[in-house]
């Protein structure tokens, strides 16, 4: 199991990679994604678990709601709008337009509150 210290390194690593803008909008939408992922993988493991996979997030999160409390299921919409709304149309895709990123980053600047928010 990684530790909180190791999700948050991912976090940081990947997070960079989102904001460069000499990357691809596709590079840069996964790798939202991925550092949303680590994010939320760094709070659950403040609290002794793992998610392990991406397809696990909701589920975890249900069964350990401790974790976020009353904003479990805020989180885990807003993970799965990223994972299944967003991402595919960058990454499997040509249907995405400009207007789609602004909206992926607005997502993950909400998991991203709210992750940190628990972090602190």
């Amino acid at each position: 199991m990684a530790s909180q210290d190791a999700h948050l390194a991912q976090y940081r690593l990947l997070r960079e990679d989102a904001f460069r803008e000499s990357n691809s909008l596709p590079t840069r939408v996964e790798t939202l994604f991925l550092a949303a992922y680590h994010l939320v993988d760094a709070c659950a493991a403040r609290e002794n678990v793992h998610i392990g996979k991406h397809q696990h997030v909701r589920r975890e999160l249900s069964e350990n709601d401790r974790i976020f409390g009353a904003r479990t299921e805020a989180v885990w919409r807003e993970f799965q709008e990223l994972e299944t709304r967003i991402r595919p149309k960058f990454i499997y895709g040509t249907k995405w337009t400009e207007g789609d990123f602004p909206k992926a980053l607005a997502v993950f600047g909400t998991l991203e509150r709210l992750c940190l928010e628990v972090l602190r």
